[in-house]
């Protein structure tokens, strides 16, 4: 699931990474990489801290947060973080990119999810978030 997600990620990353003048191209597989384990980062986050309701009620009606979903912020925001402290990214620029990239990813992922035969439906992705002990969903 994490490499379709790399994926996934790659496919979305056009203008917010590969033609993005502030991201030198030797960066342009790590920045993709970064956005990827940003993602699964503040997923897994979600169900550490007993919020996988949320997480499920996030995914499962994403129509209700179209311009303010709590989870594609915070994924923002962790990944414009990284593109500031580890890519010497100015500020502004990181979150733009970040927002350019982390959205519609995370729109997709959101869509897929309710594929049942998807490599994204929800009960794969709770399931590879905990190790597969994700049961029931």
């Amino acid at each position: 699931m994490f490499e379709k997600l790399f994926m996934l990620v790659k496919t979305n990353a056009g203008m917010a990474v590969i033609d993005n003048p502030v991201i030198p191209v030797k960066f342009h597989d790590a920045v993709i990489n970064e956005a990827s384990s940003s993602i699964i980062e503040v997923l897994k986050g979600q169900m550490e801290n007993g919020k996988i309701k949320d997480l499920v009620k996030y995914f499962q009606f994403q129509d209700m947060y179209t311009t303010h979903n709590p989870l594609i912020n915070s994924t923002v925001n962790k990944f414009a973080n990284k593109l500031n402290n580890y890519y010497d990214i100015e500020p502004a620029a990181a979150l733009t990119t970040a927002k350019a990239l982390i959205k519609p990813v995370m729109q997709e992922l959101m869509q897929q999810s309710s594929e049942k035969n998807n490599d994204f439906a929800l009960n794969k992705l709770l399931g590879s978030l905990s190790g597969n002990n994700a049961t029931g969903m």
